[in-house]
């Protein structure tokens, strides 16, 4: 599979795959530096994925299934070496589960982790490759995710439109090709409404408390060459409040339930309450892949609560480094020695 599959997605790639290679983009270095990452293995693509390098739900399942295909393919001849298919699978399947624990509430993930371990499953019964299979499955979930969000990107475009333009919107955290393979979902959409000429401005909130939205969404932006301001979390009421031209607030999803309640990054539920009060669209931008139908609602999701220090303590890059190129990381505790922070990452 070639590059040359995701090309039109958007002039961003987080994610290259060029057999037998996989390089992702280290997100830790954003917006200051694009800087990427060889993954040669499930170990490299577990640990890109636990430590935030690559984030983003539909982007964690693309890394994670590549990251063992580059593996498999890195050490093809060990893995035929076995002298069996069934002992390929049973190393396939026990790495699966090992990705599976750098993002326990990746629903994402997890779907792709059976999907794959099924086309092994009947590889390996019906005599064919398991190494062969599993790759070529791998491949074929990255041009998916693309095509996916590229037609979120344009029905969603669609629905908005129907305001006449030119119009604004609001999206919060970061949905676009840093969260998955290609072009995004709710940021596909902004991607979509720019390309088509209705987009006048987008807002976008920082995204507290690690800051998705001032260090990322900011980044693809300017990129793109999108009109943006960013805007405060707290400040989202009083922006609607005082521009009735923003027809609409759009946002990704982490995980839906089968009744369709979702969950996603923090702030996203007040985002909700702020776009029904003020009568504006509420546009929920999500692939097949979120949904998970063993939670029968939201009240089933388990809500992942992350370290007080992200809440305490604020991390970024010196300005100075910044300047001169030489970038140097820096924390600065705002809170006073002995307070607590609640955490949740989603709600």
């Amino acid at each position: 599979m070639s590059l040359l599959l995701l090309e039109g997605a958007s002039k961003l790639q987080a994610i290259r795959w060029v057999r037998p290679r996989l390089d992702i983009l280290d997100q830790l270095l954003l917006p200051h530096a694009s800087t990427y990452i060889d993954i040669r293995t499930s170990a490299d693509g577990h640990r890109a994925i636990a430590t935030m390098q690559t984030r983003g739900a539909p982007a964690i399942a693309i890394v994670a299934a590549l990251s063992l295909a580059a593996e498999l393919l890195g050490s093809y001849e060990k893995v035929s070496a076995m002298g069996a298919e069934a002992a390929a699978a049973a190393l396939i399947e026990q790495r699966l589960d090992y990705l599976g624990t750098s993002r326990p509430t990746a629903v994402n993930l997890f779907d792709a982790i059976t999907k794959l371990k099924a086309v092994v499953s009947r590889a390996l019964a019906s005599g064919h490759s398991v190494v062969d299979a599993y790759v070529d499955a791998a491949e074929a979930m990255l041009a998916a995710d693309v095509a996916d969000n590229q037609n979120i990107g344009r029905f969603g475009a669609e629905f908005i439109e129907r305001h006449g333009g030119p119009l604004k919107v609001l999206t919060h955290c970061n949905t676009g090709a840093l969260a998955t393979a290609g072009h995004g979902t709710a940021l596909g959409i902004i991607r979509s409404l720019h390309g088509s000429g209705e987009l006048e401005h987008v807002f976008f909130t920082e995204t507290r408390p690690y800051n998705q939205g001032a260090r990322l969404t900011s980044y693809e932006l300017l990129v793109e060459g999108i009109p943006a301001t960013m805007v405060c979390d707290s400040a989202v009421s009083a922006l609607l409040r005082s521009d009735p031209s923003i027809r609409a607030i759009v946002v990704g999803a982490d995980r839906v339930a089968r009744n369709g309640d979702t969950a996603n990054k923090i702030g996203t539920y007040q985002l909700a309450i702020a776009a029904r009060f003020h009568g504006r669209d509420f546009i929920v931008a999500a692939p097949t892949t979120s949904i998970d139908l063993e939670m029968e609602s939201g009240e089933d999701i388990v809500i992942e609560e992350r370290g007080m220090d992200e809440v305490l303590v604020t991390e970024g890059f010196a300005a100075d480094s910044v300047v001169d190129g030489e970038l140097k990381r820096a924390a600065v505790r705002v809170a006073p020695v002995g307070v607590r922070a609640w955490n949740p990452s989603f709600d």
